[in-house]
């Protein structure tokens, strides 16, 4: 296997990925898991061999990218800084276009799952005790629309009977979220939907649902703009038992975003 290979494989494993058993390197985007789940593509790369190799890789569900060259900037000439330079550029281009291509991909799908799904009974709300709010269910799957501030719809969120949620692929997650409920007096943002409908339910308050820890922050500041004079609560998930409990330090950066306050679950625990 070829040196460059090792290292680029090297560089996507230490950003916390599983890299992909075969990586090629034709500057192609190439897709794989990220989740060990057969079928699931959110992984993506791609790898010059050419010159002095280069490549790029990420994941389209976390949103992390990162860029890799074989040869530290320093040690290039200033006529191959210049053409690494392009060569990223062009990278970026490709996986922008990729990127635009899946959302939009996305945003059709999503429209077509939500049209086609206009029933509200699901397991799921009859085991956590919750009332649809708007979520839909195809006789299969709970399907829960994920929109921007404007309403526009850009994905879904679809939750099985057993409990397992998935998005749709290359979908938008970022300042997408689920609302519950009209905005008067405060507005709470959490992760997932049944926390916020139970939130909603108890409270009465309107709940934005941001569907995951790193998507906090996001759609608070997008509240924060939509409504800038509007205190804005983020119910965070107590991930105690989670290295560095991101559930609790992804709410904090939240509210520090938006001027907000964060409101913690008690689980009975010792302090």
């Amino acid at each position: 296997m070829s040196n460059h290979i090792d290292q680029f494989r090297q560089a996507i494993e230490a950003a916390g990925l599983p890299a992909p058993a075969e990586i090629i390197d034709d500057g192609s985007i190439h897709r794989f898991s990220t989740n060990g789940k057969r079928g699931d593509s959110a992984g993506f790369y791609m790898l010059h061999g050419d010159g002095i190799p280069a490549g790029a890789f990420g994941c389209w569900r976390s949103g992390l990218t990162s860029t890799w060259c074989a040869k530290s900037d320093r040690d290039m000439s200033a006529s191959e800084r210049q053409a690494m330079r392009e060569r990223i550029e062009g990278m970026k281009r490709q996986r922008e276009a990729e990127k635009e291509s899946n959302q939009a991909q996305a945003r059709e799908t999503a429209a077509r799952l939500v049209q086609a799904a206009p029933a509200t009974q699901h397991p799921y709300l009859t085991t956590k005790g919750i009332k649809p709010h708007g979520a839909r269910s195809d006789g299969e799957r709970l399907v829960i629309p994920m929109r921007d501030t404007d309403g526009t719809l850009h994905s879904v969120q679809t939750i099985g009977p057993d409990g397992g949620k998935l998005f749709l692929l290359g979908g938008r997650v970022s300042g997408c979220y689920f609302s519950i409920g009209k905005p008067a007096g405060r507005l709470i943002v959490c992760e997932g939907f049944a926390t916020g409908a139970s939130i909603h339910e108890c409270t009465g308050h309107a709940v934005a649902v941001a569907f995951n820890a790193g998507n906090l922050q996001a759609v608070a500041v997008a509240l924060r703009a939509k409504y800038p004079k509007l205190p804005i609560i983020i119910a965070a998930d107590d991930d105690y038992a989670t290295a560095g409990n991101p559930g609790l330090s992804k709410a904090r950066q939240a509210a520090r975003a938006v001027g907000g306050v964060v409101a913690v679950p008690d689980f009975g625990r010792a302090a």
